[in-house]
């Protein structure tokens, strides 16, 4: 892949993660979260979360993972990475706020997205949340499922080459 389209690539994963951040937020706001802090506002690449925000006295942080729902195949995007050492910076973040470590995974395409939510915990040391079991309702809690989205996905989407 030439510099150009490298760039452009990174552009359009930085820009869906934003994009993703976002709409984790109005998702914690519409079920009544609380206190809601986009921790990337404070440090830019914070351990493991992205936002912390509270509920009925709990305090929770969030890893946001904002993916496409298909791969440029049009298989499922069936594992959304938290990286080689989520659990060790979940662990420091969890201290420095008193939080327990979640994850939201948010699915885009064309029209629709979904997000789910979960507990680290119930990912029994995996490193990437399985999709097919969060679409299945074997893990986590769907907070919004297929609802419709009113921006251009072109941007976004995943294009053959």
């Amino acid at each position: 892949m030439s510099n150009e389209k490298n760039k452009k690539e990174a552009s359009r994963k930085k820009s869906l993660g934003e994009l993703g951040e976002l709409f984790a937020i109005k998702a914690l706001v519409d079920n009544y979260y609380e206190k809601i802090v986009n921790l990337n506002d404070k440090k830019m690449n914070f351990p493991f979360a992205d936002l912390y925000a509270e509920k009925e006295g709990k305090r929770f942080i969030f890893s946001v993972k904002a993916r496409n729902k298909y791969q440029k195949n049009h298989k499922l995007n069936a594992y959304y990475n938290l990286g080689g050492e989520a659990y060790k910076k979940a662990e420091i973040a969890e201290k420095e706020y008193r939080a327990k470590a979640h994850w939201m995974a948010i699915q885009f395409d064309h029209s629709t997205y979904s997000i789910y939510l979960g507990s680290l915990n119930e990912l029994n040391g995996k490193r990437a949340i399985p999709m097919r079991h969060c679409e299945a309702g074997n893990i986590g809690t769907c907070l919004v499922k297929d609802q419709r989205h009113y921006f251009d996905f072109g941007f976004f989407g995943n294009k053959k080459d």
